[in-house]
């Protein structure tokens, strides 16, 4: 196995891994001995759970967070220059992708470093290719402001793109602020804007569902505390 940069993806919530990630996987994963994480403790308990054979003792991680200092972020990558693979795992989904990771990838490309993306779940994707919204033509914001006022402000100007631009707009919250995100989007869009509110996607409780902006407001599912991706579209 040529010396790469390995981007390793992790199943969302507890899903099954044989569900999500190809055999391929494990095989390169039982090959990398250096890791990059977001967590140790997460990245060992999913690196177990992919082959319990792994011994986790034998192994280096290298925490890649908002605490990493940026002077020791290229260090993460000398055991490559050694002959070794690093592997870049997320907490959840596809490394890189509203990730930290992808510092670490631009890294490695300006050093000519061989970057090398493992098939695995994307809620960004799952999501789009389930709304029936535009797939040819959309846009991932990540989190909106916390801040109310700036979060209208916001889902004022992406429902625009909507419509100007015919383009999905695609948006994330931390789980105990999905309730407060709908209702603004409730409050906020065109009735006759669609909304798609993913959750769980992957997992036993997967709810995956498009409605108008005006159908939504006769009845939510709970969402408090589950991971979410919402989409609107016209």
């Amino acid at each position: 196995m040529q010396p790469s940069l390995f981007l390793i993806p992790v199943t969302l919530g507890e899903t099954e891994i044989n569900r999500v990630l190809p055999d391929y996987n494990r095989e390169v994963i039982r090959q990398i001995k250096h890791f990059i994480v977001e967590d140790v403790r997460t990245a060992r308990r999913f690196l177990k759970k992919t082959d319990s054979s792994i011994d986790i003792d034998e192994l280096t991680f290298f925490e890649l967070n908002k605490h990493t200092s940026s002077e020791v972020v290229s260090d993460f990558l000398l055991p490559v220059s050694s002959g070794f693979s690093v592997g870049v795992i997320s907490e959840a989904g596809c490394p890189a992708i509203a990730d930290p990771g992808a510092d670490m990838v631009a890294i490695a490309q300006k050093k000519n470093i061989p970057v090398v993306p493992l098939v695995g779940p994307s809620s960004i994707l799952m999501s789009l290719m389930a709304s029936g919204f535009n797939g040819q033509n959309f846009a991932f914001h990540g989190y909106l402001p916390i801040d109310s006022n700036e979060r209208i402000s916001k889902l004022k100007l992406l429902e625009q793109r909507v419509y100007s631009d015919n383009q999905t707009q695609l948006f994330i919250e931390t789980p105990y602020r999905n309730g407060k995100l709908v209702e603004d989007i409730l409050k906020t869009c065109n009735p006759a804007t669609k909304l798609c509110i993913a959750a769980d996607i992957t997992c036993e409780n997967e709810y995956i569902k498009t409605k108008t902006v005006s159908e939504w407001k006769k009845q939510l599912p709970e969402l408090s505390k589950r991971p979410c991706i919402f989409l609107i579209y016209k």
